[in-house]
């Protein structure tokens, strides 16, 4: 995929503020600290577009980044550890789940999971959340720089057996691995409107 722009557009805390256009639209969900803003800044080759963060929880609204003008990214709050009161998780995850339940410009989603540690339980959780409610994703397996190839081969395996029916992409942002395959598996749902 080549880059000819990449622009923030807005946050939005609830639904009403999300851009009013009909580009598709994909969107990255995780745990808090598990790497979606640096996925994102990868994927399109900018250092700081999406703002990345040591503290979990650092996104706390809905961001949306227009692509090429034709499609958007959107990064979504992470769920998790994030030292933040309860009942701003809960404020989160009704946004979070507004925004994936109503939102028709919503293209594919894409599900980052720590390939150190694998899918978590609320990774779990959030992978069965989509199957209910019928929205297509695949998984990104992020820090892959972190572990040796035979970790890594381990790694991918126990997703996979956790998650059989997605397709799985280990992804280092540091060493830029896996980021055309990632493309690969998006070029299907923004196709229309990104290729010529």
């Amino acid at each position: 995929m080549k880059i000819l722009s990449a622009e923030f557009v807005c946050s939005a805390v609830q639904p009403s503020q999300c851009p009013q256009e009909s580009l598709p639209e994909v969107a990255f969900i995780g745990r808090s600290n598990v790497g979606k803003s640096s996925l994102i800044n990868a994927l399109l080759r900018q250092k700081g577009l999406a703002r990345t963060s040591a503290t979990p929880g650092r996104t706390q609204q809905i961001n949306f980044f227009r692509i090429n003008h034709r499609f958007l990214f959107v990064d979504l709050p992470g769920y998790g550890y994030a030292k933040v009161p309860q009942a701003l998780k809960q404020s989160w995850r009704s946004l979070i789940e507004s925004y994936l339940r109503g939102r028709k410009q919503l293209a594919h989603c894409v599900l980052i999971v720590d390939s150190r540690i694998g899918p978590t339980e609320l990774d779990l959780e959030q992978a069965a959340w989509f199957q209910r409610n019928l929205l297509p994703f695949f998984i990104v397996s992020t820090k892959s720089d972190k572990l040796s190839k035979v970790e890594l081969q381990k790694s991918i395996i126990h997703t996979q057996s956790l998650c059989p029916d997605h397709s799985i992409v280990a992804f280092s942002a540091t060493r830029n691995t896996g980021r055309e395959q990632v493309w690969a598996l998006l070029y299907p749902h923004i196709s229309m409107t990104t290729l010529s």
